[in-house]
């Protein structure tokens, strides 16, 4: 079969096939071009999903006709030369419009500043019509109509119109938090409005548009420099946790990623500190030279490869984890408002109650009659205890530090123990409920890991060494981290070129499976170039140690043994959470409490 040079027409509908993926991927690539013309208002307009409209309209510097007729034609942009090796653009394949153009109905309208009027292009099918003169306020305003039509296979791969329209809102929200002095407006007749007025130089403001207004109380500044590459953003603390992945945003140089190096370092960066199944809440913004990341990677350019992925990843993990020891053993205030919710059920307003028959056991002005907990005879026990205070010499430190005078204590004094597990403390302004299993837990795993990273960890040794035998390359990779890995426990040696013998294991995860170790950190350092798999196998049995170790559920505590665990933890790293990932403790302000009791 001879070789034949396929039609302008057929390559675009190919290389649509990958950059219009579906109507939130021609959103994305219609607003970029909005935002690299230097537009301050973008305003979003979609109906059925975007499939049967997609209209964005911007303020930018707007295209004159000479432009307009190069912006429908492939490859043709004004945002690079004869380099990709500084890209400061977000776009800069010239591939869109004319993408776009070959599967639907475009039209573009535009008018520069500096011009009297503006002109109109129109793309159907690939068929490009005569430029013309139109009447247009200065900027750009492009408009898709029945995006896949000269496509028809496409259409059965999209989903319904709701969940297009939901994808087409999460990019808007995507870049709303990555220009903060933007206005986006996003409308139709598909959807309610949606608006992020411009916040200026207030990113924190933005998110909590975004996010909502509960990440601003739940947040930690995020503020880190290794080498080249500076990150910043926000990360939420760790009690303040969502149940999927689409809260946590990345941006690169100004640009939203969906990168799977960045998602684990996150992921990373929490571990032992969120439950199973849930995801923190976090806006990582990564900022560095150009040409030290590959941004064309894939034509919808949600990818990036970076040089040096291992700095990175350090980086990430480094700065979420000092902020989350500096800021992140706080409570997240949805804990008081999930308090408060649950009280609110008992009692409705009158409107609202059943109306049934009276009676003088169901009346809700009957004397009040305790059953359990605060009668007489349970209450028995607690007269042999005085009344409490936030001085007491600590009972869970081998070297306990003398509280100072006129000291304040975050979280207050003990002043009674509920069921024998939670501590009830009264602080300066409210008062703190601690589940004091999870607390101490939290406490012995953290001297433990401390211990983990102070001194090498004890091993046993292999009565017959384990020989492992993996690709030479493996083994090459596993041996520049030999030292690391002995430090942990695990003394390794090379045994011929394609082979690893294995002398001593670590002694805390008791019996191990040389073979299967061995093969995952050869993966794990082959895919981040770290070794830190074995670290966290171990934290993972520390953490168990720990759960095995700490104050029961159920033991009665001395006034002065609540105190002591309070002061532990207001100076312990991670206190906030145990190591399941649930919160140790709850605040409630008075203004909560007062609030319950209609005093405010």
């Amino acid at each position: 079969m001879a070789i034949r040079q396929l039609s302008e027409t057929l390559i675009n509908q190919i290389a649509a096939g990958e950059v219009i993926e579906r109507p939130a991927s021609a959103a994305k690539e219609l607003i970029e071009n909005a935002l690299d013309a230097g537009a301050t208002r973008i305003e979003i307009a979609t109906s059925g999903g975007g499939k049967a409209l997609l209209r964005v309209s911007d303020n930018g510097s707007g295209m004159d006709a000479a432009d307009l007729e190069l912006a429908v034609r492939r490859h043709c942009t004004s945002k690079i030369s004869e380099t990709l090796e500084d890209i400061r653009t977000l776009g800069f394949r010239g591939e869109a419009l004319p993408s776009i153009g070959s599967v639907a109905r475009l039209s573009i309208a535009s008018r520069r500043r500096d011009s009297a009027g503006g002109h109109e292009i129109a793309v159907a099918g690939g068929k490009i019509a005569h430029l013309r003169p139109a009447a247009a306020n200065p900027g750009t305003i492009v408009e898709v109509r029945d995006l896949f039509f000269a496509t028809p296979a496409r259409l059965k791969f999209l989903k319904t119109e709701k969940a297009e329209a939901g994808a087409i809102t999460e990019i808007v929200k995507r870049m709303a938090i990555a220009f903060p002095a933007v206005r986006f407006v996003l409308s139709g007749s598909d959807r309610t409005t949606l608006e992020f007025p411009a916040t200026g130089d207030d990113h924190l403001g933005r998110m909590a548009q975004v996010l909502g207004k509960e990440f601003r109380d739940n947040a930690i500044a995020l503020d880190a420099v290794r080498e080249e590459i500076s990150l910043a953003g926000f990360a939420g603390v760790p009690t303040f946790n969502r149940g999927n992945s689409a809260h946590q945003y990345a941006f690169v140089n100004g640009r939203p990623v969906q990168d799977k190096l960045i998602l684990s370092a996150i992921r990373g960066a929490y571990a032992e500190t969120i439950p199973s199944g849930r995801y923190p809440v976090a806006v990582l913004a990564i900022t560095l030279d150009p040409a030290l990341v590959d941004v064309n990677v894939h034509p919808a350019k949600s990818d990036v490869r970076f040089r040096d992925p291992g700095l990175v990843r350090g980086l990430i993990v480094g700065a979420i984890r000092e902020a989350l020891a500096r800021d992140g053993s706080r409570a997240a205030t949805t804990g008081a408002s999930d308090m408060l919710r649950s009280f609110r059920p008992g009692f409705q307003p009158n409107s609202q109650r059943p109306q049934t028959a009276w009676s003088a056991e169901t009346s809700p002005s009957r004397p009040y009659q305790p059953t359990t907990g605060f009668g007489e005879r349970p209450q028995v026990s607690f007269d042999g205890l005085s009344m409490p205070t936030a001085r007491a010499e600590p009972q869970f430190s081998p070297q306990p530090a003398a509280p100072e005078p006129n000291a304040r204590y975050p979280l207050g004094a003990a002043r009674a123990q509920i069921h024998a597990n939670y501590i009830v403390a009264q602080t300066e302004d409210g008062l703190v409920i601690v589940d004091q299993h999870a607390a101490h837990e939290r406490l012995v795993f953290e001297a433990m890991r401390k211990a983990l990273h102070s001194k090498r960890l004890a091993s046993q040794v292999l009565l017959i060494p384990e020989i492992v035998d993996i690709p030479e390359e493996d083994c090459d990779r596993l041996m520049q981290h030999a030292a690391e890995l002995s430090e942990l426990g695990l003394a390794i040696e090379r045994f011929g070129p394609g082979a690893i013998a294995v002398r001593e294991t670590p002694a805390m995860l008791g019996e191990v499976d040389a073979h299967g170790l061995i093969r995952q950190l050869a993966d794990e350092i082959a895919e981040w170039d770290t070794a830190s798999g074995l670290s966290a196998k171990l934290e993972y049995v520390a953490a168990t140690m720990a759960c095995h170790g700490s104050v029961r559920s159920g033991r009665r505590l001395r006034p002065e043994e609540m105190n002591a665990l309070l002061r532990e933890m207001e100076v312990t790293p991670g206190s906030g959470q145990c190591n399941h990932g649930r919160p140790t403790y709850i605040e409630l302000k008075l203004s909560d409490i007062e609030r319950l009791f209609g005093r405010s």
